[in-house]
């Protein structure tokens, strides 16, 4: 199938860089991209793709159909923002004080509405229907489950989704493709340990929570060590660690907030009474109680094999072999993974870095820049990847 190469197609272009910058300006948290929601639909409406009904407060999900019946396959974007103040001096900064795009997610929804409009431009050319996935809250990483939810598997269409990052540490025009393990999964570890309260002068009238959720932490960096495969990589970070009132007075509470990553599903399962088992004991030995709630957030990025192979294949296409690089996975999470629980799929990285141009800030830095550069040619990947995808499924059928 030829399809209308985005790279030469300048007035495309010029429309694509106006949305970006129009979603740049206006950035929304997290669950709030009502805003966005409708700007993305009325883009949409107007190259006359189809909306479809989901149940949730924001996001998109619409469709385009070939003129000839076939397999449908989708492509993943996420639109909401961080809690972030913008500091990169861009002409079309954000205009909304202390929320930005530091993440490049008015990027990816950029590119999906690329890929979106060369579809709906070219139905003759393909069989089949291609779906566009615009997801809010990935930064929560509560979006992709609210989808889920609210149907997006339910009429039990899609056969694969695709889906993409701006990676800054990967040099412009290189694109990082891998099979299985790209990134990590994600729960949310949060720890109260109870002693008992009193004066600062007289410790041996209480029960120091502060010493205590101390030792639990420094136990837990051992527990990993001595308690799991050194070849399995796992992060227990805490974050976040709250107790006591006054300078001279015993905490006789603290609370501790964390983040726990891997990638190993069966070591995932291993953590929960592993951390519960070592801040039970620790905490025992100060005289202190501590109750362990791990909240499992996302599962881990596990690209199926035959999907890369399609990525890999249509990015050779449009930029050649030595375009592909071999990503390193990262302890990073994202909620891309729940769609791969139900559907094969591809999350890759669409390198980004440049030097020259000031490319060089990581995500959620107040001074990031994605670069739009490598727009045209990543929507030109998207496209050839879907196509791709549908004449594969079209074969199997």
């Amino acid at each position: 199938m030829e399809m209308t190469k985005a790279k030469s197609n300048n007035q495309l272009m010029k429309r694509l860089l106006e949305i970006r910058q129009e979603l740049h300006q206006y950035p929304e948290l997290s669950s709030q991209e009502f805003q966005t929601t409708e700007k993305i639909k009325n883009w949409l409406q107007d190259v006359g793709c189809t909306i479809l009904p989901i149940e949730t407060e924001t996001g998109v999900v619409a469709e385009i159909c070939g003129t000839k019946p076939g397999p449908t396959v989708a492509f993943r974007a996420d639109i909401d923002a961080l809690p972030i103040q913008e500091q990169t001096g861009l002409s079309f900064s954000s205009k909304i004080d202390g929320v930005s795009h530091a993440c490049g997610h008015d990027w990816h929804t950029t590119i999906a509405l690329g890929a979106a409009f060369i579809f709906a431009e070219n139905r003759d050319e393909f069989s089949g229907t291609v779906r566009f996935i615009f997801q809010p809250a990935e930064e929560t990483t509560q979006g992709a489950k609210q989808l889920v939810e609210g149907g997006l598997f339910n009429d039990g269409k899609i056969k694969a989704v695709f889906g993409l990052h701006n990676q800054p540490d990967i040099p412009a025009g290189k694109i990082g493709i891998t099979e299985g393990k790209l990134m990590a999964a994600v729960d949310t570890l949060y720890i109260t340990v109870n002693g008992h309260s009193g004066h600062g002068a007289i410790p041996q009238h209480t029960v120091d929570t502060v010493v205590a959720g101390s030792a639990i932490v420094m136990g837990l960096q051992t527990a990993i060590s001595r308690n799991i495969d050194p070849f399995e990589p796992v992060v227990i970070t805490i974050g976040k660690f709250q107790a006591g009132h006054g300078h001279n007075v015993i905490a006789g509470e603290a609370k501790l907030t964390g983040t726990v990553r891997s990638f190993n599903p069966e070591v995932r399962l291993q953590l929960p009474d592993l951390i519960n088992r070592i801040a039970g004991e620790i905490a025992k030995g100060y005289g202190a109680k501590a109750k362990v709630d791990f909240v499992p957030q996302v599962p881990a990025i596990n690209n199926d094999p035959v999907m890369t192979e399609l990525v890999r294949e249509a990015t050779k296409e449009v930029l050649g072999e030595k375009a592909i690089v071999k990503p390193v996975p990262t302890m990073g999470g994202e909620d891309f993974s729940l769609y791969q629980e139900y559907k094969p799929g591809c999350f890759f990285w669409v390198g980004t870095g440049d030097k020259e141009k000031g490319v060089t800030r990581q995500w959620h830095d107040p001074a990031f820049v994605v670069n739009d550069d490598v727009l045209p040619e990543t929507v030109e990947v998207v496209v050839n990847t879907l196509s791709k995808a549908l004449q594969h499924f079209s074969k199997r059928n």
